[in-house]
């Protein structure tokens, strides 16, 4: 597999406080990479590193195969657009001339894409309006088209739909889903709200106390917390021995307890029990969220 980026125990310590301790990460080049970890876990230090805003104190990173500590690394930057903790506009301009005013600092000299980046990101009849008076959700979009300026394969974004209303989530949802699809670009998203993450996310990262905790596709994460039907009975050694006689996927979770992992025939299954005088007690579907999962990797409170 082919990574944008990979961290290779990466370390960021303060003076009496690290962020990082030994942090591994593996990015796959055309992956939306869901970011997840708690406030204080060390999402932010990691974009911070390797956008270049600050050195680690141990450790490496590669972007597009340039490790960290060698000159080539700015060239691999150039190929990089993030947006960090808030957009980085000038609220007295307008959208073109904030545009024109990123175009300027990255020495393009052509403002010919101007029109066409406003309208990726839906933002192509704000006309003389400034930014001043856009709302959250018009902000972040004009942040990524900042960031989108330079022609980015890999666009880093911290917390994109935070404070964002309903239809703003949905927005930018489907911007970056765009960006990814149709444009192709690598796309990180820090984030704390796992379950919008959920409907964006081709692979996950897990983060805890500045380490990672477990990385992950979706599809092995959808495999993880795929529906089962849980099933309460009055002896659960015959309805093990049922359920595999039946050659059906099962999971034990209490002495009366069972997750069971298909599609099963009630009138069926409560017969083939009775005959050994077994009576299911209770049957209900269930399904573990994403941040179910988060919770069962790192545990305490959530406050990602």
């Amino acid at each position: 597999m082919e990574y944008v980026l990979e961290t290779n125990t990466l370390y960021k310590k303060y003076k009496h406080f690290s962020a990082l301790n030994g942090l591994s990460m593996h990015v796959p080049k055309g992956a939306i990479y869901g970011f997840v970890g708690k406030n204080g876990a060390g999402k932010t230090t990691l974009i911070r590193l390797i956008c270049g805003l600050q050195e680690p104190t141990e450790g490496t990173y590669t972007l597009y195969g340039i490790h960290s500590d060698q000159p080539m690394i700015l060239k691999s930057r150039k190929r990089m657009g993030a947006v960090v903790e808030t957009p980085s506009i000038y609220l007295d301009m307008t959208a073109v001339d904030n545009l024109r005013q990123q175009y300027t600092l990255l020495g393009m000299p052509s403002e010919d894409g101007i029109p066409e980046l406003l309208h990726l990101v839906g933002l192509s009849d704000t006309g003389r309006k400034k930014a001043k008076n856009f709302s959250l959700g018009m902000r972040q979009r004009l942040g990524i088209a900042i960031a989108l300026a330079g022609n980015p394969d890999f666009l880093v974004l911290d917390e994109p739909i935070n404070g964002l209303d309903p239809q703003g989530i949905i927005e930018m949802r489907e911007l970056i889903l765009k960006l990814n699809r149709e444009k192709g670009i690598t796309v990180l998203i820090s984030s704390h709200i796992l379950d919008e993450l959920s409907r964006l996310a081709t692979f996950y990262g897990f983060i805890d106390g500045g380490r990672m905790v477990k990385e992950m596709s979706a599809e092995e994460l959808e495999h993880t917390c795929r529906k089962c039907i849980r099933v309460e009975v009055s002896n659960l050694k015959v309805l093990a021995r049922v359920l595999e006689r039946k050659k059906i996927e099962y999971k034990i979770i209490s002495e009366t307890e069972a997750d069971v992992f298909a599609q099963i025939k009630v009138t069926d299954l409560a017969l083939a029990l009775a005959e050994e005088n077994c009576e299911i007690l209770t049957m209900q579907d269930r399904n573990e969220s994403l941040e179910g999962f988060y919770m069962s990797l790192v545990g305490g409170e959530h406050n990602a």
